[in-house]
């Protein structure tokens, strides 16, 4: 029995729009609702808890000379791996110099030219240089630093930072608002807003996994809520590992951007040989799930693995990219004249909620953008920054389907219903917590088979059967999921690699949709196996 299930207090009055989630695509939608109220619930202060905000490449918009929609849908294609939702990816590259155009007029300082022209850089996968970037390495940090200045000048935006959404509110078929806990999840009490729209912009699952260079919050807890309210959940089992993050213990692991191979880095292993070449045709700038992979297979081997900028990049490190040279340096690293230690760790969630191209979901009621959805723009393995394209696009249509589907805010009184546990939530390092993180790298990470899957359903039904909390219970939700669709695609295809099926095959070439119930269906299954 899950014990955070008390009367919470509310909030008097309803919210007209209630918004969970603090990064890009929660602020980018809240602006875009403007003059509409709209309540911001983030778990952490603005720009500390969000993944935008340590985005290094920037953002991927058909701006540059020779550049075309076409070109930049074909590449998202290819990345994707056949399973792209290509309708959805065109009317998302289409509108994507707009959303661009947004930023700028929200004061976000992207690189120009000598002509004040959008300096357009490449990365990795990316037929053209369509990258749009702020001082090489610090587009995320300068988008929410301009959005959160924005949001804070704007009245109709109340922002309360530090409440945790464990639950979503259903009535029905309808969401009609959430629960949340204030103090950073460690309060005492809980707080109901009820509200006539909900939108989900939670972020991703990184923390699900021992390595990440996602922030502490993003532990998949907007996925499994959704899913135990009876939401559709899309390709939970594509994974994005970014193949160069900064192998110095730290965690989450900071991040050696894409954009440094894109100048001209190179991998090598601790006998200085380029492995990637030995792979793929475009070697260090093959798709991430190839270099993930071979990063991952010369660790595993002991060689090690090293991205060397001393000749791409050399003594322009520290102006060029700030950020990894930081990083590099506290860790007694030069990379101005060493190679970077470099592991495989998670970066990126391709699966998510499923929405439809106005970020709908399967409940009436609850709207999602950024990277807790499924859109299908990303497929099996996301396209360099084609994410936070994918978040300011999104939100911005959330914001006019919103505007066009209810009246204007009527304001009425729901009472106070007050309630109180005294035994606040404490998960951060949690001995449970951290036996699910080594469960799914061990076995639901860079490379994957029917026995470690197997085995890491057990695990986690386990837990499940242990457990009484119920952010906690949101979390597990979202690593069954993962590890029951990655069981149930028996092939490799993008982010899904399975060592016992290598090849991709023609009948899974095609997304995947599961329901909480369907799941627990599935590990049912599973234990009856084991018992067997």
């Amino acid at each position: 029995m899950l014990t955070d299930h008390f009367r919470p207090q509310s909030f008097n009055g309803i919210d007209d729009i209630v918004i969970v989630g603090g990064g890009l695509a929660g602020l980018f939608c809240a602006l875009k609702l403007s003059p509409r109220p709209v309540t911001v619930l983030a778990a952490a202060p603005i720009g500390h808890g969000a993944s935008s905000a340590w985005a290094q490449g920037g953002i991927a918009a058909a701006m540059g000379l020779g550049d075309t929609i076409d070109k930049h849908v074909a590449d998202t294609l290819t990345a994707g791996a056949g399973i792209v939702d290509e309708k959805m990816t065109r009317l998302m590259v289409a509108e994507g110099p707009a959303r661009i155009h947004d930023l700028l007029g929200y004061g976000v300082p992207f690189d120009r030219d000598l002509e004040g022209k959008l300096l357009l850089s490449r990365e990795a996968a990316h037929s053209e240089r369509r990258i749009v970037r702020v001082k090489g390495d610090m587009a995320g940090k300068a988008i929410m630093e301009a959005l959160i200045a924005a949001v804070r000048n704007t009245p109709s935006i109340r922002v309360l930072e530090g409440y945790v959404v464990e639950e979503l509110v259903r009535q029905g078929r309808f969401i009609s608002g959430v629960v949340a806990r204030p103090d950073a999840g460690q309060s005492k009490r809980r707080v109901s807003f009820p509200a006539r729209a909900v939108v989900l912009c939670s972020g991703g699952v990184g923390h699900l996994f021992s390595v990440t260079t996602n922030p502490t919050e993003a532990c998949g807890q907007g996925v499994g809520m959704a899913a135990r309210a009876g939401a559709i959940i899309a390709d939970p089992e594509f994974v994005q590992f970014h193949p160069t993050a900064i192998n110095i213990g730290r965690d989450p692991a900071p991040l050696a951007t894409e954009a440094l191979r894109g100048d001209g880095a190179h991998l090598i292993n601790s006998a200085g040989r380029r492995f990637m070449l030995d792979i793929h045709p475009d070697g260090e700038l093959a798709p991430r799930d190839i270099v993930s992979r071979g990063v991952f297979a010369e660790v595993q081997a002991k060689r090690g693995a090293f991205l060397d900028c001393t000749k791409a990049v050399g003594a322009h490190f520290p102006e060029a990219f700030p950020t990894v040279y930081a990083s590099c340096m506290a860790a007694g690293i030069d990379p101005v004249t060493q190679p970077i230690p470099v592991v495989p760790a998670v970066h990126y969630h391709m699966g998510g909620v499923l929405t439809d191209a106005e970020g709908r979901t399967s409940i009436d009621g609850l709207w999602a953008a950024g990277e807790v959805t499924s859109t299908g723009v990303h497929g099996a393995n996301r396209l360099a920054s084609n994410s936070l394209l994918e978040a300011v696009v999104f939100a911005a249509r959330i914001a006019e389907n919103i505007k066009g589907m209810l009246p204007e805010p009527k304001i009425t009184d729901w009472g106070n219903n007050a309630g109180e546990n005294d035994d606040p939530v404490t998960l951060e390092d949690s001995p449970p917590l951290t036996a699910l993180r080594h469960i799914m790298s061990d076995h639901v990470g860079v490379i994957r088979d029917q026995e470690g899957l197997t085995r890491a359903i057990r695990a986690i039904a386990n837990l499940e059967r242990q457990n009484t909390r119920l952010r906690f219970s949101n979390i597990l939700t979202t690593a069954k999921l993962m590890a029951v669709a990655a069981l149930q695609r028996s092939e490799s295809r993008g982010g899904h690699y399975r060592s016992d099926h290598p090849e991709p095959r023609a009948e899974w070439k095609r997304r995947t949709y599961l329901t909480l119930a369907e799941a627990d269906s599935i590990v049912a299954d599973v234990a009856e196996t084991e018992a067997a």
